[in-house]
């Protein structure tokens, strides 16, 4: 299972149907599951870090590692094959907080551009689909 938690409002209808799009194609362990908080309630969240450990954290921000898809897909086989669930923070306007990003397990860098959440939420589904067609060797993604 794929937790993915997001600051700011719900997606738009179009961000909506996009993310859908992805979604629907993902068999487990690959499925999603949303959850959208207001940025500051996100905040507050997080500042307890309710994560036990047992989960692999991916804090989406602009300032960290930069990879390619198959890397992301290795990324999630490895937390699978560890029996270990996927938690993807997508922050708010501002990024995260320091002591977020080095409480995370990964810092995940789209490019050195800025995006705007819907986006954000696109890209992330999307990659999520590109990784379970790299691991199982479907078509969708080429060298």
């Amino acid at each position: 299972m794929i937790k993915i938690i997001a600051g700011g409002k719900k997606n738009a209808d179009w961000v909506a149907e996009a993310c859908l799009e992805y979604e629907k194609r993902l068999r487990k362990p690959f499925d999603i599951n949303w959850n959208f908080m207001p940025e500051e309630k996100l905040d507050k969240y997080l500042a307890d870090w309710p994560f036990g450990g047992h989960e692999m954290v991916i804090c989406c921000d602009e300032r960290g590692e930069n990879i390619s898809s198959p890397e992301f897909s290795v990324k999630l086989q490895d937390a699978f094959n560890s029996s270990r669930d996927v938690i993807i923070l997508i922050g708010g306007a501002y990024g995260f907080d320091k002591s977020i990003r080095e409480k995370s397990d990964f810092v995940w860098s789209f490019s050195k551009l800025v995006f705007p959440h819907g986006i954000a939420r696109i890209v992330v589904a999307e990659q999520i689909y590109r990784a379970s067609q790299i691991l199982s060797g479907g078509p969708y993604h080429h060298e």
